[in-house]
């Protein structure tokens, strides 16, 4: 006998329908899968037989063929597990195959039956809606993230017998309810406050720029200045994430298997600092079959690259089209996928190899050659596309020792969701989002200059030699410092304190 059984698949951070067709016919006692499985699709003959004893089902005596269609896509995972056993009781006919055709099926199964969490809930969801099926059923701790997607029932299942029992009709289910805007977005809950932080106003003030206009920051300065301090309480002023952008993030997070049991949404925006040893696969995303890394994983939120010129040189460079672009695309050989991965970018390096250049406190011994050697690792092309180049220099002694806090994140944040609710009227009915993303024909209808502000500029693009990209990012600072203000057009002060955040482009001392 045949039976169909709807499931489904992942392909990068999107999911398909997969129909899984088991038939039982006669002769030897045989059990092949084809349809191009994985190593773990075709391990599931052996927790299925055993999930279908141990649950008191009887397993065929018989010769079993599993094809998982469309057979030309690579099949991977252990979600198939559920559909495959279910398959193969309807084919016995221990299941009535009427309601297979309306529903959508997936989970591990352990071998006593139990429904294992899987991957990917969210985005199974979004295709099982898209297909119109009527329900989901998946395991239970999946349930919450499947359930925010609309149009479609979503039933969390605990154990195959309960499976088997509810498509029989015996065992009713209530299917999950969860309102994406009551579990929207929150408060950072790591506790990570400027208002620990002591002295460096200059370098605060940078990132709170950033955190208005969406701009890249690359901090400079001396071990100990506070870098990576300042880098990790960047979330806490970056403004809450729309129900939009909670979706997509939750939707990475969820195929990466990174969702706690039970979390419906990402709530906060993600914070991802990968060390510096990474590969290039595993910063931009890729293998045999494409996955997401570190920067897809860092989409809406902030990825941090501390000792930004230790990391290999490839993987710097490969950033250069998700930095523009906010997606990267992986190319293979069979197809080609593409991840969001619309970021803030903070980085951090020190002035030289030893890290004291910059230091009044502590010499350098450094020679010019190797601190040049150092600055090189980083590539011009790069430093253009980061916007604000921020020194970071040591605190002095008393600050550390004051009584008094600083202003505390909350405040900050403020401030900044004001800036980008301005930006959001100005860019209204439009994908752009801040500052940060305008393109050409934008930065002119919106940064306009008055004659003071054209000299300023044109002095500026003289004597530090800009190319025509950091012209263009000097005047989307320029215009979020006016945003910050409050302020229509874009005064000298707003364009004089963006010109002071390209220090790169002021050359460090030798």
């Amino acid at each position: 006998m045949l039976a169909k059984v709807l499931t489904g698949a992942l392909l990068g951070i999107d999911a398909y329908v997969v129909e899984v067709e088991v038939d039982l016919a006669p002769g030897l006692p045989s059990f092949s899968t084809v349809g191009l499985p994985d190593v773990a699709v075709r391990e599931a003959k052996d927790r299925v037989k055993a999930a279908l004893t141990n649950t008191g089902f009887e397993f065929p005596t018989r010769r079993i063929t599993v094809n998982l269609a469309p057979a030309d896509v690579r099949k991977e995972g252990a979600s198939f597990d559920l559909p495959i056993a279910i398959g193969i009781l309807a084919a016995s006919g221990a299941v009535p195959s009427d309601p297979l055709g309306r529903f959508l099926l997936l989970g591990e199964l352990a071998l006593d039956g139990a429904v294992r969490p899987i991957r990917g809930g969210l985005p199974v969801a979004v295709a099982a809606a898209e297909n119109g099926l009527e329900g989901l059923l998946l395991p239970e701790a999946n349930a919450a993230e499947a359930a925010v997607v609309g149009g479609v029932k979503v039933f969390g299942v605990r154990n195959l017998p309960q499976v088997v029992g509810f498509l029989r009709g015996g065992l009713p289910l209530a299917p999950a309810a969860v309102d994406p805007v009551a579990v929207g977005a929150g408060p950072d809950p790591s506790g990570e406050d400027f208002a620990e932080v002591r002295g460096q106003e200059y370098a605060k003030r940078a990132l709170e720029v950033a955190a208005a206009g969406g701009h890249n920051v690359l901090l400079i300065g001396p071990p100990g200045a506070g870098k990576t301090m300042l880098a990790k309480r960047l979330p806490g002023i970056l403004p809450p994430l729309s129900l939009e952008e909670a979706i997509a993030t939750t939707k990475i997070h969820s195929v990466c298997g990174l969702l706690r049991e039970g979390e419906a949404l990402r709530r906060t925006r993600p914070f991802r600092a990968p060390h510096h040893t990474i590969s290039d696969a595993g910063l931009i995303g890729g293998g045999s079959i494409p996955r997401p890394g570190e920067i897809s994983l860092a989409h809406n939120g902030v990825l941090f690259l501390d000792e930004l010129p230790e990391f290999k040189r490839n993987a710097l460079e490969a950033l250069r089209q998700p930095l523009e672009e906010g997606v990267v695309t992986i190319a293979r050989s069979a197809s080609a996928l593409a991840f969001p991965a619309r970021f803030t970018l903070v980085a951090a390096m020190n002035p030289c190899p030893c890290g004291h250049l910059t230091d009044p406190r502590k010499p350098c011994r450094c020679s010019p050659g190797e601190v040049h050697r150092y600055r090189a690792k980083v590539s011009g092309p790069l430093l253009d596309r980061i916007d604000l180049h921020v020194e970071v220099p040591p605190v002095p002694v008393p600050d550390l020792f004051t009584g008094s806090e600083a202003e505390p994140s909350a405040a900050i944040r403020k401030r900044v969701a004001d800036a980008r609710q301005r930006q959001g009227q100005r860019f209204a009915r439009t994908k752009i989002t801040c500052n940060a993303h305008m393109t050409g024909r934008r930065i002119r209808r919106h940064c306009p200059l008055d004659r003071h502000g054209v000299r300023l500029l044109e002095q500026t693009v003289s004597r530090l030699s800009l190319s025509a990209r950091a012209y263009d990012r000097v005047l989307k600072v320029a215009r979020t410092i006016a945003d910050l203000d409050g302020a229509e057009a874009i005064a000298p002060a707003h364009l004089a304190e963006a010109i002071q955040y390209r220090a790169l482009d002021r050359a460090l001392p030798l």
